[in-house]
């Protein structure tokens, strides 16, 4: 057999489809499992979307259409990044298929071999596997929960070498559910500003604040940055729409041309019964994903207060997304029904099998003191989970003898 391309003896499956499969195969089993692990919305997009899919089956060309987007797209995703203060022409937008492939084209179209890309950590699990595979080095900046799980400025600063080609930002966070104020943003940006490197500002869940908050962006606090920021955007997580793929980038018109060449040369294009019910989700009325916010919030309070009821646990908390990002640590070094519990992985291996709760492992973040809940699932089953996790961390306790 031929040898495979060394590239690939670096490339890691997702950790978080990798629980998720374990999940389905438990299942299949006959266990009965709740899943914290993978971020599904767990709402679908509403009416008009369903009937925009089926107008572009009705209408289809059966041709071939633009890399960049249909019209009616790309129009609708000017005037949705307009409403949030984000002024962009056709020119300076690219389709892709999800956000995830927007962001791959966009380090392929940014990296040479052995670039340096800044990530702060917690970091969605996929950011430093696409580094490694276009080539790249990721640079991690650790955020534990003392400050917060966010970035301070001065850790770009120290994290910057000759070799530094791109920051990568994601706000709200995944996995933390931690939001910028605009304070903290400026901060970011003014450094940012120093530095001659392309910014992806991957902001895919920007509609998912709580609390009153404000969504802040780099370009609001800092405008002189838009030839070096490219937005990222996707109608998975705000339009409850992850099976769709559709992602759309914005961003200075000679970074855009590479990604459609890249599109040309690799995806052709999205199709057209998923390019009308984005159009439909970025232009249409946007009362169902408001709804679905105003459901997530009350989801975390839920899952703030059964956290704030396990001893020696420790959660910042979210403000955005749908994901609680909890300190375990204090349980390391301790047993649970004999097994010793040594870090991020034996403890949600433990969950998963004596108490059929699935979480995703921190480590997979690049976070081992943590473990992400995805608080997504229907509330019956959320509750329920955190019952079991409360009741996991209760036994610990008893059973080495540590007081409540």
């Amino acid at each position: 057999m031929p040898n495979f391309a060394n590239r690939m003896l670096h490339a890691q499956p997702s950790a978080v489809i990798k629980v998720a499969e374990k999940v389905q195969a438990l299942k299949k089993q006959g266990r009965d499992v709740i899943s914290f692990s993978i971020g599904v919305p767990n709402f679908l997009p509403a009416k008009h979307v369903y009937q925009a899919a089926h107008n572009a089956i009705d209408g289809d060309s059966g041709t071939y259409l633009p890399g960049r987007g249909s019209e009616e797209l790309v129009n609708a995703f000017i005037q949705c990044m307009a409403t949030k203060g984000l002024d962009y022409g056709a020119h300076e937008v690219a389709a892709a298929v999800g956000g995830k492939q927007a962001l791959f084209h966009i380090l392929m179209a940014a990296l040479n071999e052995g670039d340096e890309v800044l990530i702060p950590a917690p970091y969605w699990t996929s950011y430093p596997d696409m580094v490694t595979l276009l080539g790249g080095t990721p640079v991690f900046l650790h955020c534990p929960s003392t400050q917060n799980y966010k970035l301070k400025p001065e850790q770009i600063a120290k994290a910057i070498t000759p070799k530094t080609k791109v920051f990568m930002f994601n706000n709200p966070s995944n996995p933390t559910g931690m939001v910028y104020t605009k304070a903290e943003i400026k901060a970011l940006g003014d450094e940012l500003e120093k530095h001659d490197i392309w910014i992806i500002s991957d902001d895919i869940y920007d509609r998912m604040i709580f609390d009153g908050e404000t969504f802040h962006h780099l370009l609001h606090t800092n405008p002189k940055l838009r030839d070096r920021v490219l937005c990222v955007q996707s109608i998975s997580k705000n339009y409850g729409m992850p099976g769709w793929r559709v992602g759309m980038v914005a961003g200075p018109e000679g970074f855009i041309q590479h990604l459609l060449t890249l599109n040309s040369n690799s995806i052709t294009n999205i199709n057209n019964i998923s390019m009308a019910a984005a159009a439909a989700a970025f232009g249409g009325d946007q009362q169902f994903s408001d709804d679905s916010m105003a459901v997530f919030a009350q989801k975390r309070d839920v899952v703030m207060k059964a956290l704030q009821g396990i001893s020696y646990l420790s959660c910042p908390v979210p403000k955005g997304a749908f994901y609680a990002f909890p300190d375990v640590s204090a349980y390391y070094g301790k047993t649970h029904d004999g097994v010793l519990i040594t870090d991020d992985i034996t403890l949600c291996t433990q969950l998963l099998e004596k108490k059929g709760l699935a979480l995703v492992p921190g480590s997979a973040f690049g976070e081992a003191k943590g473990v992400r809940i995805s608080y997504a699932c229907p509330s019956a089953q959320l509750e329920r989970g955190l019952a079991l996790f409360a009741e996991f961390f209760a036994e610990m306790r008893a059973q080495n003898k540590i007081a409540s």
